[in-house]
């Protein structure tokens, strides 16, 4: 069987999906469950494009053991230079150098003919190669180059020292067929190929990404560029649980496997649905809330009665919690402790103290502490923010259909004072909302609001997300409660505290 490797660009390509930015806690968390993940290659960010994409990649070299660790870069020596700077920390350093190739590219972004780009492609990765072992070339648009002119592009690079081409369908615009057919191609064309990685890059315009990606190793790709939950720019990038568990489901058709530790993907898909504020589709595929749900009777009794009638993955393998009743009320720390490593949890003793505290809250509030909301209570940690500004102390809000909703709001700043406010608006949540405001002098514009219960029951907690943004940044602030006033409240204070 072929291993298939496996590029994550989450931390790279997955955050310019829109309102997706991570803060640099926010990465090195996603890069530490990557890793344990067990993805081949992490593309950290774009070192030349900020300061902060630069000093994300240095911090991120600090925490990433086993996976390579790559920087984006166009093809040139400042960018080149920059990359090989912010991973000098690195355990195991790697570009990934870019340039266009599709005749669309050269003629309106780049004003380059087909030779200039074939010489910049030779002098980049040659210089390149005099600062690190591994390099990934892309032909940015390849899958509407020219195919003729790829072999040139891509014998260029390898010659000169890459240990693995990329194919990027960029725009997400072709087939699964013509996908396989441009990968036998090469591999029958480009000189040196044996030697390297064939890795594909797909975006998902026409909601094709994981179909052509798992196309192309029919076809002999090596590897497969990715990020969690398919985000990314426009309609994304290829979902990484599609294929890892597409693989995995159908190792008898691939003959090929990864090394992605599949129980973990639940947990990061989660993980990144906080970070981001981008709520998972019930009906996304594998990490849906509905991906292993069964209404139809016929189906319910299959199931029932031989569960691969109608069910082809089984749910722990993807590291689903099973909602089993685990503690209650009277409950102590170590056995929490015990059953949050047992969900897969690592911990350090102030997250415990803090998520001890909040299941004991929600211990004396619900009559059923399950796995899942626990792990809710986990997740929720990665929302906190040390040494806030704002904590909510109480709230009361009067609402009606008739008259304007109010709702009075009291909060401790950081310097221990307790503040409080009334606020009239349309609705109690709007209401406390603008109480808030009045005591913090918010001036940010609250962009989207969402509410989802993520346990069952008619006393399941809810999620709210906020995104915030003021001036030039955005910020996703998150809570959950079994009130969701409560929630709102504390997801906004999160937001304000980010800010």
């Amino acid at each position: 069987m072929r291993k298939i490797k496996i590029f994550d660009t989450t931390l790279r390509d997955g955050e310019q999906s829109p309102g997706c930015t991570m803060n640099l806690a926010e990465k090195l968390e996603m890069a530490a469950e990557l890793d344990k993940l067990g993805v081949d290659v992490i593309e950290a960010g774009f070192a030349i494009c900020s300061d902060d994409d630069f000093n994300a990649i240095r911090e991120v070299s600090k925490v990433v053991e086993n996976a390579k660790l790559v920087s984006l870069a166009r093809c040139n020596k400042k960018d080149i230079d920059r990359a090989y700077e912010a991973l000098a920390e690195a355990k195991h350093p790697m570009l990934h150098t870019f340039i266009a190739t599709s005749d669309i590219h050269l003629k309106h972004k780049l004003e380059m003919t087909r030779e200039q780009v074939l010489e910049t492609i030779k002098e980049s990765v040659s210089y390149a190669k005099t600062k690190f072992e591994f390099i990934e070339f892309s032909a940015e648009d390849a899958s509407r180059s020219d195919k003729d002119f790829l072999v040139q592009a891509y014998s260029a690079a390898i010659e000169n020292g890459a240990t693995t081409i990329n194919v990027p369908d960029t725009v997400g615009y072709t087939t699964p067929l013509e996908m396989a057919e441009l990968i036998k191609y090469l591999k029958a064309n480009v000189k040196g190929i044996d030697n390297v990685d064939i890795s594909v890059h797909c975006h998902d315009d026409l909601g094709l990404s994981t179909a052509n990606s798992l196309s192309a190793v029919l076809a002999g790709a090596t590897q497969v560029e990715c990020t969690i939950n398919g985000i990314g720019e426009r309609a994304g990038n290829t979902s990484l649980e599609e294929v890892v568990m597409g693989i995995k489901t159908r190792k008898d058709f691939y003959d090929a496997y990864t090394d992605v530790n599949t129980k973990r993907i639940y947990k990061i898909s989660k993980l990144l649905s906080t970070i981001s504020g981008m709520v998972v589709a019930p009906n996304k595929a594998i990490v849906g809330a509905n991906a292993f749900a069964h209404e139809a009777g016929i189906h319910q009794h299959g199931v029932l009665k031989e569960r691969s009638t109608y069910e082809i993955m089984n749910v722990e393998d993807i590291g689903i919690p099973q909602n089993k009743m685990v503690l209650g009320k009277h409950s102590g720390k170590h056995a929490f402790k015990d059953r949050i490593e047992s969900l897969g949890y690592d911990i350090d003793d102030r997250a415990l103290e803090e998520a001890f505290i909040k299941f004991k809250n929600l211990a004396d509030k619900k009559k059923i502490v399950t796995d899942t909301d626990i792990e809710a209570l986990l997740i929720g940690n990665n929302a906190s923010v040390e040494n806030p500004m704002y904590t909510l102390k109480s709230f009361m809000v009067n609402d009606s259909d008739s008259i304007s909703s109010f709702a009075s709001v009291s909060i401790l700043d950081n310097k221990e004072n307790i503040v409080e406010a009334i606020g009239k608006g349309n609705g109690p949540i709007d209401a406390a909302f603008g109480a808030i405001d009045s005591l913090t002098s918010n001036r940010a514009k609250l962009v989207n609001y969402s509410i989802q219960a993520i346990t069952e029951g008619e006393d399941a907690l809810g999620e709210v997300i906020v995104r915030l943004s003021s001036d030039d940044k955005t910020v996703i602030g998150r809570a959950v409660s079994t009130d969701i006033i409560e929630a709102s409240l504390m997801a906004y204070i999160n937001g304000l505290n980010k800010l």
